[in-house]
């Protein structure tokens, strides 16, 4: 019996490094209209170019997702962002976006210990004495004992303590581009005027220029208002009358305030025109 494997499975990309089984948490964070959202997960394999796991949540392939894990052995997390490049069912597979120098030599340190035969060796020591192996390992092959000085020891845990210091930068540093490109990606929404003047709730009329008035200048102001999700003017942009009405009209709109826009169930920010009428008596 035999399935047809999915489309994304077919797609992913041939892995240039070595994959490693491991079973570790995994936290998959994605921005959703905004607003962080944190799927769990368990890693089941690993190499220097990405991570494959069960993620509990929908994702999209070339979606951009931040990770994060702690490898057995390895004192610092990996947080790093990362693209999915497939999902089928639970299972999704993540390329690494921007890896850092120092978190590829981490994967590597957990490899080559993964890997090791001295760790191996290890490991059957550790086991109890009914379970040991029938050929006893000789004594003069048993595990070396390494010994570290004070001062070395201290130059050590100074490199671990700077190595955390600059992941967990390049985290934030990671992050923020990701919120930011994020808030980029959603344009306000365009309104109509006759509704947002429905949502005004305290507004200032402007005062009208007393060289426009000499000069006997009346008509309408035309402002292209960009409003924000609390109801304050956040932007706007003259687009038509004259240039002393327009200036005492954006004096004044940039001092109004709206009953916040809903969409979906939440406050965004939104478009629209505002026309301003100037008339002599």
């Amino acid at each position: 019996m035999s399935a047809a494997p999915s489309l994304a499975l077919e797609k992913a990309p041939r892995r240039g490094s070595p994959r490693y089984p491991v079973n570790v948490a995994l936290d998959v964070i994605v921005l959703r209209s905004g607003v962080p959202e944190n799927l769990p997960g368990r890693c089941t394999d690993l190499s220097e170019g990405g991570v494959g796991g069960m993620v509990a949540g929908e994702l999209a392939a070339g979606q951009q997702v931040a990770v994060e894990l702690r490898l057995p052995n390895v004192g610092v997390p990996i947080r790093a962002r990362a693209l999915v490049r497939y999902q089928g069912k639970l299972r999704c597979g993540f390329e690494f976006v921007g890896l850092s120098v120092d978190q590829r030599e981490m994967i590597r340190y957990w490899s080559y210990r993964l890997a090791s035969p001295l760790v191996q060796l290890e490991k059957k020591e550790e086991q109890p004495a009914n379970l040991a192996p029938l050929v006893a390992v000789p004594a003069a092959q048993s595990k070396p004992r390494i010994r570290i000085g004070r001062r070395r020891f201290n130059a050590l845990l100074a490199a671990m303590l700077l190595l955390a210091a600059v992941a967990w930068w390049q985290w934030q540093r990671s992050w923020n581009e990701l919120e930011v490109g994020a808030a980029a990606a959603e344009a306000p929404l365009r309104v109509s005027p006759e509704a947002m003047e429905l949502r005004i709730v305290s507004k200032i009329e402007p005062v009208y220029p007393e060289e426009a008035r000499q000069a006997r200048k009346q008509g309408l102001a035309v402002l292209d208002v960009v409003i924000a999700p609390d109801g304050t003017v956040k932007r706007l942009q003259p687009v038509s009358g004259d240039d002393l009405l327009v200036k005492s009209a954006a004096q004044a709109v940039r001092s109004w305030k709206f009953e916040p826009y809903q969409s979906s169930g939440r406050a965004v920010a939104v478009e629209t025109t505002i026309a301003v009428e100037f008339r002599l008596n």
